[in-house]
Protein backbone atom coordinates (compact mmCIF):
# COMPACT_ATOMS: atom_id res chain seq x y z
CA UNK A 1 0.00 0.00 0.00
CA UNK A 2 1.65 3.36 -1.04
CA UNK A 3 2.49 5.79 1.88
CA UNK A 4 2.96 9.49 1.07
CA UNK A 5 3.25 10.32 4.78
CA UNK A 6 5.28 13.75 5.09
CA UNK A 7 5.24 14.05 1.28
CA UNK A 8 4.66 17.42 0.85
CA UNK A 9 2.07 17.18 -2.32
CA UNK A 10 0.38 19.95 -4.63
CA UNK A 11 -2.65 18.91 -6.46
CA UNK A 12 -2.88 21.11 -9.03
CA UNK A 13 -7.06 21.52 -10.29
CA UNK A 14 -9.72 20.40 -7.57
CA UNK A 15 -12.38 20.66 -10.22
CA UNK A 16 -15.99 19.67 -10.29
CA UNK A 17 -15.96 16.53 -11.73
CA UNK A 18 -14.47 14.38 -9.10
CA UNK A 19 -10.71 13.28 -10.24
CA UNK A 20 -9.26 16.01 -8.17
CA UNK A 21 -11.79 15.17 -5.22
CA UNK A 22 -10.52 11.54 -5.69
CA UNK A 23 -6.76 11.95 -5.73
CA UNK A 24 -7.06 14.37 -3.02
CA UNK A 25 -8.52 12.09 -0.52
CA UNK A 26 -6.60 9.03 -1.57
CA UNK A 27 -3.08 11.30 -0.75
CA UNK A 28 -4.57 12.47 2.50
CA UNK A 29 -5.71 8.40 3.48
CA UNK A 30 -1.95 7.59 2.77
CA UNK A 31 -0.31 10.69 4.94
CA UNK A 32 0.51 13.47 2.22
CA UNK A 33 0.71 17.09 3.19
CA UNK A 34 -1.57 18.33 0.96
CA UNK A 35 -1.77 21.58 -0.88
CA UNK A 36 -4.62 22.24 -3.29
CA UNK A 37 -4.80 24.48 -6.26
CA UNK A 38 -7.12 25.88 -8.65
CA UNK A 39 -7.84 29.03 -10.84
CA UNK A 40 -11.40 28.24 -9.86
CA UNK A 41 -12.36 30.51 -6.96
CA UNK A 42 -13.46 29.47 -3.28
CA UNK A 43 -17.40 29.24 -4.61
CA UNK A 44 -17.40 27.81 -7.84
CA UNK A 45 -15.49 25.23 -5.91
CA UNK A 46 -17.93 24.95 -2.71
CA UNK A 47 -19.52 21.45 -3.90
CA UNK A 48 -16.00 20.02 -4.42
CA UNK A 49 -14.74 21.03 -1.54
CA UNK A 50 -17.46 20.18 0.54
CA UNK A 51 -17.49 16.25 -0.40
CA UNK A 52 -13.76 16.45 0.32
CA UNK A 53 -13.80 18.27 3.63
CA UNK A 54 -16.90 15.27 4.57
CA UNK A 55 -14.87 12.73 3.29
CA UNK A 56 -11.53 13.56 5.60
CA UNK A 57 -13.33 14.51 8.63
CA UNK A 58 -11.88 16.72 11.23
CA UNK A 59 -8.42 14.79 11.65
CA UNK A 60 -7.86 14.58 7.99
CA UNK A 61 -8.53 17.93 7.61
CA UNK A 62 -5.69 19.31 9.83
CA UNK A 63 -2.65 20.60 7.47
CA UNK A 64 -5.28 20.56 4.15
CA UNK A 65 -4.17 23.79 2.41
CA UNK A 66 -6.17 25.76 -0.18
CA UNK A 67 -4.49 28.49 -2.80
CA UNK A 68 -8.19 29.28 -4.87
CA UNK A 69 -8.50 31.96 -7.85
CA UNK A 70 -4.59 31.79 -8.65
CA UNK A 71 -1.61 29.75 -8.75
CA UNK A 72 1.55 30.31 -6.92
CA UNK A 73 4.65 29.04 -8.33
CA UNK A 74 6.48 28.98 -5.27
CA UNK A 75 3.96 26.34 -4.42
CA UNK A 76 5.02 24.36 -7.28
CA UNK A 77 8.63 24.63 -6.67
CA UNK A 78 8.57 23.31 -3.18
CA UNK A 79 5.66 20.66 -3.56
CA UNK A 80 7.67 17.05 -3.56
CA UNK A 81 5.30 16.00 -6.04
CA UNK A 82 2.73 17.83 -8.28
CA UNK A 83 -0.26 16.38 -9.27
CA UNK A 84 -1.35 17.68 -12.39
CA UNK A 85 -5.25 17.75 -13.99
CA UNK A 86 -5.07 16.01 -17.72
CA UNK A 87 -7.01 19.42 -18.34
CA UNK A 88 -3.46 21.61 -18.10
CA UNK A 89 -1.30 21.78 -20.78
CA UNK A 90 2.36 20.24 -20.23
CA UNK A 91 4.46 23.08 -21.29
CA UNK A 92 2.46 25.68 -18.29
CA UNK A 93 4.23 27.80 -16.76
CA UNK A 94 3.54 26.81 -13.13
CA UNK A 95 4.63 22.53 -14.06
CA UNK A 96 8.26 23.68 -15.68
CA UNK A 97 9.00 24.54 -11.75
CA UNK A 98 7.39 21.48 -10.35
CA UNK A 99 10.47 18.90 -9.49
CA UNK A 100 8.31 15.70 -10.07
CA UNK A 101 5.11 15.67 -11.67
CA UNK A 102 2.30 12.90 -11.54
CA UNK A 103 -1.55 11.97 -12.47
CA UNK A 104 -4.18 10.67 -10.60
CA UNK A 105 -3.79 7.86 -13.42
CA UNK A 106 0.10 7.40 -12.99
CA UNK A 107 -0.39 6.51 -8.96
CA UNK A 108 -2.39 4.01 -10.02
CA UNK A 109 -0.72 2.05 -12.45
CA UNK A 110 2.32 2.69 -10.44
CA UNK A 111 0.32 0.40 -7.56
CA UNK A 112 -2.68 -1.16 -9.27
CA UNK A 113 -2.15 -5.25 -9.14
CA UNK A 114 -5.37 -6.13 -11.16
CA UNK A 115 -5.61 -6.84 -15.09
CA UNK A 116 -5.68 -3.99 -17.13
CA UNK A 117 -7.93 -2.93 -20.44
CA UNK A 118 -7.19 -0.04 -21.86
CA UNK A 119 -10.13 1.93 -24.08
CA UNK A 120 -9.03 5.32 -26.24
CA UNK A 121 -10.69 7.22 -29.15
CA UNK A 122 -12.21 10.64 -30.33
CA UNK A 123 -15.81 9.25 -29.46
CA UNK A 124 -17.71 6.27 -28.40
CA UNK A 125 -14.76 5.71 -26.20
CA UNK A 126 -17.33 5.95 -22.91
CA UNK A 127 -19.41 3.35 -24.56
CA UNK A 128 -16.87 0.75 -25.57
CA UNK A 129 -15.44 0.90 -21.75
CA UNK A 130 -18.63 0.99 -20.56
CA UNK A 131 -19.58 -2.42 -21.97
CA UNK A 132 -16.31 -3.93 -21.46
CA UNK A 133 -16.61 -3.54 -17.83
CA UNK A 134 -20.52 -4.05 -18.09
CA UNK A 135 -19.45 -8.02 -19.44
CA UNK A 136 -16.56 -8.80 -17.09
CA UNK A 137 -19.19 -8.12 -14.38
CA UNK A 138 -21.59 -10.35 -15.83
CA UNK A 139 -18.77 -13.21 -16.32
CA UNK A 140 -18.15 -12.80 -12.33
CA UNK A 141 -22.09 -13.39 -11.45
CA UNK A 142 -21.94 -16.31 -13.71
CA UNK A 143 -19.12 -17.55 -11.73
CA UNK A 144 -16.76 -17.70 -15.44
CA UNK A 145 -14.16 -15.23 -13.43
CA UNK A 146 -13.38 -14.60 -9.78
CA UNK A 147 -12.65 -11.09 -8.31
CA UNK A 148 -14.51 -7.79 -9.21
CA UNK A 149 -14.45 -5.70 -12.19
CA UNK A 150 -13.90 -1.64 -11.84
CA UNK A 151 -14.33 0.80 -14.62
CA UNK A 152 -12.25 4.78 -14.55
CA UNK A 153 -10.63 7.27 -16.08
CA UNK A 154 -11.86 9.33 -18.04
CA UNK A 155 -15.20 8.88 -17.68
CA UNK A 156 -15.14 10.61 -14.27
CA UNK A 157 -14.21 7.95 -11.84
CA UNK A 158 -10.91 7.85 -10.61
CA UNK A 159 -9.14 4.67 -10.25
CA UNK A 160 -7.38 6.33 -7.04
CA UNK A 161 -11.35 5.93 -5.40
CA UNK A 162 -10.80 2.49 -5.64
CA UNK A 163 -7.09 1.58 -6.03
CA UNK A 164 -7.15 0.15 -1.90
CA UNK A 165 -9.82 -2.35 -2.89
CA UNK A 166 -8.05 -4.10 -5.97
CA UNK A 167 -6.87 -7.75 -6.03
CA UNK A 168 -4.93 -9.86 -8.31
CA UNK A 169 -7.96 -11.31 -9.69
CA UNK A 170 -9.64 -8.24 -10.43
CA UNK A 171 -9.90 -6.57 -13.72
CA UNK A 172 -9.88 -3.07 -14.51
CA UNK A 173 -11.12 -1.33 -17.51
CA UNK A 174 -9.69 2.21 -18.58
CA UNK A 175 -10.91 5.26 -20.39
CA UNK A 176 -8.04 7.44 -21.32
CA UNK A 177 -8.30 10.63 -23.08
CA UNK A 178 -5.49 11.75 -25.47
CA UNK A 179 -4.38 13.91 -22.70
CA UNK A 180 -4.64 11.27 -19.91
CA UNK A 181 -2.29 9.16 -22.76
CA UNK A 182 0.40 11.81 -23.44
CA UNK A 183 0.75 12.35 -19.75
CA UNK A 184 1.69 8.85 -19.58
CA UNK A 185 4.15 8.88 -22.33
CA UNK A 186 7.66 7.22 -21.51
CA UNK A 187 6.44 6.57 -18.10
CA UNK A 188 8.56 3.70 -16.48
CA UNK A 189 7.63 2.19 -13.03
CA UNK A 190 10.19 1.43 -10.39
CA UNK A 191 10.91 -1.95 -11.60
CA UNK A 192 11.58 -0.15 -15.17
CA UNK A 193 8.89 -1.31 -17.22
CA UNK A 194 6.46 0.51 -18.65
CA UNK A 195 3.92 2.05 -16.54
CA UNK A 196 0.90 1.73 -19.05
CA UNK A 197 0.83 -1.88 -20.33
CA UNK A 198 -2.70 -2.60 -21.08
CA UNK A 199 -3.94 -6.53 -21.53
CA UNK A 200 -5.92 -5.09 -23.83
CA UNK A 201 -5.63 -2.09 -25.73
CA UNK A 202 -9.18 -0.58 -27.59
CA UNK A 203 -9.24 1.92 -29.98
CA UNK A 204 -12.95 3.51 -30.88
CA UNK A 205 -12.73 5.33 -33.95
CA UNK A 206 -10.78 8.33 -34.94
CA UNK A 207 -12.16 11.63 -35.61
CA UNK A 208 -11.38 15.70 -35.77
CA UNK A 209 -11.21 16.80 -32.07
CA UNK A 210 -9.11 18.76 -29.58
CA UNK A 211 -7.81 20.53 -32.62
CA UNK A 212 -7.55 23.62 -30.74
CA UNK A 213 -4.83 22.28 -28.39
CA UNK A 214 -2.86 19.89 -30.72
CA UNK A 215 -2.72 22.08 -34.19
CA UNK A 216 -3.48 18.75 -36.34
CA UNK A 217 -4.61 15.69 -36.31
CA UNK A 218 -0.96 14.02 -36.26
CA UNK A 219 -0.07 15.70 -33.24
CA UNK A 220 -3.66 14.53 -31.72
CA UNK A 221 -2.79 10.60 -32.83
CA UNK A 222 0.41 10.59 -31.73
CA UNK A 223 -0.95 10.77 -28.22
CA UNK A 224 -3.37 8.29 -28.57
CA UNK A 225 -0.45 5.67 -29.54
CA UNK A 226 0.91 5.97 -25.88
CA UNK A 227 -1.90 3.28 -25.18
CA UNK A 228 0.24 0.30 -27.25
CA UNK A 229 3.70 2.04 -26.67
CA UNK A 230 4.12 -0.59 -23.65
CA UNK A 231 2.77 -3.50 -24.48
CA UNK A 232 4.17 -7.12 -26.13
CA UNK A 233 3.44 -10.22 -27.64
CA UNK A 234 1.31 -11.18 -24.31
CA UNK A 235 -1.49 -8.40 -24.99
CA UNK A 236 -3.80 -7.18 -27.94
CA UNK A 237 -4.63 -3.74 -30.09
CA UNK A 238 -8.21 -3.78 -31.06
CA UNK A 239 -9.03 -1.01 -33.70
CA UNK A 240 -10.71 -0.31 -36.60
CA UNK A 241 -10.24 -1.24 -40.32
CA UNK A 242 -9.39 2.42 -41.45
CA UNK A 243 -6.16 4.40 -42.45
CA UNK A 244 -5.63 5.11 -38.48
CA UNK A 245 -6.68 2.01 -37.35
CA UNK A 246 -4.67 -0.59 -39.60
CA UNK A 247 -1.41 2.13 -38.54
CA UNK A 248 -2.26 1.35 -34.95
CA UNK A 249 -1.94 -2.34 -35.50
CA UNK A 250 0.57 -2.21 -37.70
CA UNK A 251 2.87 -0.48 -35.14
CA UNK A 252 1.49 -2.35 -32.37
CA UNK A 253 3.54 -5.14 -30.75
CA UNK A 254 0.17 -6.78 -29.43
CA UNK A 255 -1.86 -9.24 -31.44
CA UNK A 256 -4.01 -7.03 -33.75
CA UNK A 257 -7.60 -7.59 -33.92
CA UNK A 258 -9.55 -5.27 -36.59
CA UNK A 259 -13.30 -4.42 -36.60
CA UNK A 260 -15.48 -2.80 -39.61
CA UNK A 261 -18.22 -3.00 -42.21
CA UNK A 262 -16.70 -5.73 -44.13
CA UNK A 263 -15.52 -9.40 -43.36
CA UNK A 264 -11.61 -9.74 -42.89
CA UNK A 265 -9.32 -11.43 -45.36
CA UNK A 266 -9.29 -15.28 -44.73
CA UNK A 267 -6.70 -16.14 -42.06
CA UNK A 268 -6.81 -12.52 -40.57
CA UNK A 269 -8.29 -12.66 -37.00
CA UNK A 270 -11.24 -9.71 -36.90
CA UNK A 271 -14.99 -8.57 -36.58
CA UNK A 272 -17.63 -6.97 -38.93
CA UNK A 273 -21.08 -6.54 -39.07
CA UNK A 274 -23.74 -8.28 -41.07
CA UNK A 275 -25.24 -6.25 -43.17
CA UNK A 276 -27.47 -3.68 -42.73
CA UNK A 277 -29.20 -4.34 -39.37
CA UNK A 278 -27.27 -7.81 -39.19
CA UNK A 279 -25.32 -9.15 -35.99
CA UNK A 280 -21.57 -8.68 -35.25
CA UNK A 281 -20.03 -11.29 -36.21
CA UNK A 282 -16.30 -12.66 -35.29
CA UNK A 283 -13.54 -14.89 -36.39
CA UNK A 284 -9.98 -15.09 -34.36
CA UNK A 285 -7.34 -17.67 -35.06
CA UNK A 286 -5.32 -18.57 -31.99
CA UNK A 287 -5.32 -16.47 -29.08
CA UNK A 288 -5.44 -16.86 -25.32
CA UNK A 289 -9.21 -18.28 -26.25
CA UNK A 290 -8.20 -21.35 -28.56
CA UNK A 291 -10.57 -19.90 -31.27
CA UNK A 292 -9.87 -22.08 -34.18
CA UNK A 293 -10.86 -19.38 -36.93
CA UNK A 294 -14.46 -20.58 -36.78
CA UNK A 295 -17.19 -17.71 -37.29
CA UNK A 296 -19.22 -16.38 -33.67
CA UNK A 297 -22.15 -14.25 -33.48
CA UNK A 298 -20.83 -11.67 -30.46
CA UNK A 299 -23.46 -9.00 -30.82
CA UNK A 300 -26.72 -9.26 -30.85
CA UNK A 301 -28.74 -7.40 -34.04
CA UNK A 302 -31.00 -5.91 -32.12
CA UNK A 303 -29.74 -3.77 -29.01
CA UNK A 304 -31.12 -1.68 -26.11
CA UNK A 305 -29.44 1.43 -27.38
CA UNK A 306 -29.82 2.56 -30.95
CA UNK A 307 -27.30 2.87 -33.97
CA UNK A 308 -24.67 1.54 -35.81
CA UNK A 309 -21.84 3.38 -34.28
CA UNK A 310 -23.27 1.64 -31.49
CA UNK A 311 -22.98 -2.02 -32.43
CA UNK A 312 -19.26 -1.13 -33.79
CA UNK A 313 -18.38 0.08 -30.58
CA UNK A 314 -19.60 -3.04 -28.86
CA UNK A 315 -18.16 -4.95 -31.39
CA UNK A 316 -14.81 -3.68 -30.43
CA UNK A 317 -15.31 -4.50 -27.08
CA UNK A 318 -16.68 -7.96 -28.06
CA UNK A 319 -13.21 -8.53 -29.53
CA UNK A 320 -11.10 -7.78 -26.34
CA UNK A 321 -13.46 -9.83 -24.26
CA UNK A 322 -12.75 -12.62 -26.59
CA UNK A 323 -9.28 -12.28 -26.40
CA UNK A 324 -9.94 -12.37 -22.92
CA UNK A 325 -10.85 -15.99 -23.07
CA UNK A 326 -14.44 -15.46 -22.98
CA UNK A 327 -16.92 -17.57 -24.75
CA UNK A 328 -18.64 -16.15 -27.69
CA UNK A 329 -22.24 -16.85 -26.11
CA UNK A 330 -21.46 -15.32 -22.80
CA UNK A 331 -20.29 -12.20 -24.56
CA UNK A 332 -23.54 -12.01 -26.75
CA UNK A 333 -25.97 -12.79 -24.41
CA UNK A 334 -24.30 -10.09 -22.36
CA UNK A 335 -23.73 -7.27 -24.41
CA UNK A 336 -27.78 -7.59 -25.82
CA UNK A 337 -28.65 -6.52 -22.10
CA UNK A 338 -26.08 -3.68 -22.19
CA UNK A 339 -28.35 -0.28 -21.17
CA UNK A 340 -25.53 1.82 -22.63
CA UNK A 341 -24.56 4.80 -20.67
CA UNK A 342 -25.75 8.63 -19.20
CA UNK A 343 -25.60 11.26 -21.84
CA UNK A 344 -24.64 8.77 -24.78
CA UNK A 345 -28.09 8.17 -26.52
CA UNK A 346 -29.50 7.86 -23.04
CA UNK A 347 -33.31 7.42 -23.20
CA UNK A 348 -34.86 8.68 -20.22
CA UNK A 349 -38.38 9.89 -20.23
CA UNK A 350 -41.79 9.21 -22.66
CA UNK A 351 -44.51 11.63 -22.16
CA UNK A 352 -47.66 12.11 -24.14
CA UNK A 353 -45.92 8.85 -26.51
CA UNK A 354 -43.52 11.48 -27.03
CA UNK A 355 -39.98 9.98 -26.51
CA UNK A 356 -37.25 11.85 -25.03
CA UNK A 357 -33.30 11.18 -25.46
CA UNK A 358 -30.17 12.38 -24.16
CA UNK A 359 -26.81 12.23 -26.04
CA UNK A 360 -25.10 15.45 -24.55
CA UNK A 361 -21.48 13.69 -24.87
CA UNK A 362 -22.31 14.22 -28.71
CA UNK A 363 -19.74 17.22 -28.27
CA UNK A 364 -18.30 16.74 -32.01
CA UNK A 365 -20.28 17.18 -35.49
CA UNK A 366 -19.80 13.62 -36.58
CA UNK A 367 -21.21 12.31 -33.22
CA UNK A 368 -24.42 14.33 -33.75
CA UNK A 369 -24.29 12.81 -37.32
CA UNK A 370 -24.17 9.71 -36.14
CA UNK A 371 -27.07 9.95 -33.44
CA UNK A 372 -29.35 11.46 -36.04
CA UNK A 373 -28.26 8.74 -38.23
CA UNK A 374 -29.27 6.27 -35.45
CA UNK A 375 -32.88 7.15 -35.31
CA UNK A 376 -33.58 6.92 -39.06
CA UNK A 377 -37.05 5.31 -39.76
CA UNK A 378 -38.20 5.27 -35.82
CA UNK A 379 -40.05 8.49 -35.96
CA UNK A 380 -40.25 11.87 -36.32
CA UNK A 381 -36.60 13.15 -34.95
CA UNK A 382 -36.62 16.77 -32.80
CA UNK A 383 -33.12 17.97 -32.53
CA UNK A 384 -31.29 20.27 -30.13
CA UNK A 385 -28.32 21.26 -31.11
CA UNK A 386 -25.00 23.51 -31.13
CA UNK A 387 -23.19 24.93 -28.35
CA UNK A 388 -19.99 26.75 -28.00
CA UNK A 389 -17.14 26.28 -30.84
CA UNK A 390 -14.10 24.27 -30.90
CA UNK A 391 -13.44 25.21 -34.57
CA UNK A 392 -14.01 21.54 -35.84
CA UNK A 393 -15.90 21.47 -39.31
CA UNK A 394 -19.45 21.77 -38.47
CA UNK A 395 -20.92 19.93 -42.10
CA UNK A 396 -21.54 16.79 -40.13
CA UNK A 397 -23.66 18.53 -38.10
CA UNK A 398 -25.81 20.65 -40.52
CA UNK A 399 -26.25 17.02 -42.30
CA UNK A 400 -27.63 15.69 -39.46
CA UNK A 401 -29.60 18.80 -38.56
CA UNK A 402 -31.32 18.29 -42.30
CA UNK A 403 -32.42 14.63 -41.01
CA UNK A 404 -34.45 16.60 -38.15
CA UNK A 405 -38.07 17.38 -38.62
CA UNK A 406 -38.02 19.94 -36.08
CA UNK A 407 -34.21 21.91 -34.87
CA UNK A 408 -33.99 24.33 -31.98
CA UNK A 409 -30.20 25.63 -31.33
CA UNK A 410 -28.70 26.48 -27.84
CA UNK A 411 -26.65 29.35 -27.55
CA UNK A 412 -22.88 29.63 -28.18
CA UNK A 413 -20.40 30.63 -31.12
CA UNK A 414 -20.71 27.28 -32.55
CA UNK A 415 -24.36 27.66 -33.20
CA UNK A 416 -23.66 31.19 -34.77
CA UNK A 417 -21.35 29.24 -37.40
CA UNK A 418 -23.88 26.93 -37.94
CA UNK A 419 -26.62 29.20 -38.50
CA UNK A 420 -24.56 30.47 -41.46
CA UNK A 421 -24.34 26.85 -43.20
CA UNK A 422 -28.39 25.91 -42.33
CA UNK A 423 -29.51 28.75 -44.35
CA UNK A 424 -26.71 28.00 -47.18
CA UNK A 425 -28.73 24.25 -47.16
CA UNK A 426 -32.47 25.64 -46.46
CA UNK A 427 -32.66 24.11 -42.89
CA UNK A 428 -35.39 26.08 -40.70
CA UNK A 429 -34.26 26.47 -37.19
CA UNK A 430 -35.57 28.06 -34.34
CA UNK A 431 -32.87 30.09 -31.34
CA UNK A 432 -30.43 30.26 -30.66
CA UNK A 433 -31.66 29.80 -27.08
CA UNK A 434 -29.99 30.62 -24.13
CA UNK A 435 -31.68 28.66 -21.64
CA UNK A 436 -32.71 25.00 -21.69
CA UNK A 437 -36.11 25.69 -20.73
CA UNK A 438 -36.35 27.86 -23.64
CA UNK A 439 -35.19 25.17 -26.19
CA UNK A 440 -37.37 22.91 -24.26
CA UNK A 441 -41.01 24.52 -24.73
CA UNK A 442 -39.89 24.92 -28.57
CA UNK A 443 -39.50 21.43 -29.28
CA UNK A 444 -42.80 20.83 -27.25
CA UNK A 445 -44.56 22.87 -29.07
CA UNK A 446 -44.12 21.34 -32.24
CA UNK A 447 -43.70 17.78 -30.86
CA UNK A 448 -46.80 15.22 -31.16
CA UNK A 449 -46.95 11.72 -30.11
CA UNK A 450 -44.48 9.02 -31.56
CA UNK A 451 -42.27 11.51 -31.99
CA UNK A 452 -38.56 11.66 -30.44
CA UNK A 453 -36.88 14.21 -29.13
CA UNK A 454 -32.96 13.97 -28.82
CA UNK A 455 -30.40 16.78 -27.31
CA UNK A 456 -27.03 15.84 -29.65
CA UNK A 457 -25.69 19.26 -29.65
CA UNK A 458 -22.52 17.95 -31.85
CA UNK A 459 -20.37 21.26 -30.22
CA UNK A 460 -18.81 21.79 -27.06
CA UNK A 461 -20.33 23.11 -23.33
CA UNK A 462 -18.66 25.95 -22.34
CA UNK A 463 -20.72 28.91 -22.16
CA UNK A 464 -24.07 27.79 -20.93
CA UNK A 465 -23.12 24.91 -18.97
CA UNK A 466 -19.94 23.51 -16.38
CA UNK A 467 -19.68 20.61 -18.92
CA UNK A 468 -21.21 18.06 -21.49
CA UNK A 469 -22.26 16.12 -18.35
CA UNK A 470 -24.00 19.34 -16.86
CA UNK A 471 -25.74 19.82 -19.98
CA UNK A 472 -27.14 17.01 -20.33
CA UNK A 473 -28.34 16.87 -16.38
CA UNK A 474 -30.17 20.46 -17.16
CA UNK A 475 -31.66 18.94 -19.82
CA UNK A 476 -33.12 15.96 -18.59
CA UNK A 477 -34.21 17.89 -15.65
CA UNK A 478 -36.09 21.02 -18.03
CA UNK A 479 -37.31 17.49 -19.97
CA UNK A 480 -39.21 15.39 -16.74
CA UNK A 481 -40.47 19.55 -15.11
CA UNK A 482 -41.93 20.71 -18.77
CA UNK A 483 -43.05 17.26 -19.59
CA UNK A 484 -44.35 15.24 -16.96
CA UNK A 485 -45.39 11.88 -17.40
CA UNK A 486 -48.93 10.53 -16.83
CA UNK A 487 -48.01 8.01 -14.31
Amino acid sequence: MADFSGRRVLVMGLGLHGGGLETARYLARHGAELTITDLRDEKALAPSIEKLEAALGEGGKRGLRYVLGRHETADFASADMVIKNPGVRPDSPYLKAARRIETDISLFLAASPARLCAVTGSKGKSGAASALHWVLSRAREAGVLAGRAWLGGNITVSPLSFLDQLGREDDVVLELSSWQLGDLRSRLGEDGRPLLKPRCAVFTPIMPDHLDRYGDMESYVADKRVIYQGQDGEDAVIALDDDWGRSFLAEGRGRPLSYGETEPAPGTSGGWIAGEQGPGLARIYGGPGGLAGQTLEVVPAELLVPGRHQKMNLLAAALALLDLGLEAALVRESLGAFPGIEHRLEFFHQAGGIFFYNDSAATIPEAAAAAAAAFEGRGRLLLAAGGSDKGLDLGPLAEAAGKAAELVLLAGAGSERLKILLRDRGIPFRGPFDTVDAAVRALLERARPGDLVLLSPGCASFGMFLNEFDRGTRWKEAVRRLAPSSG
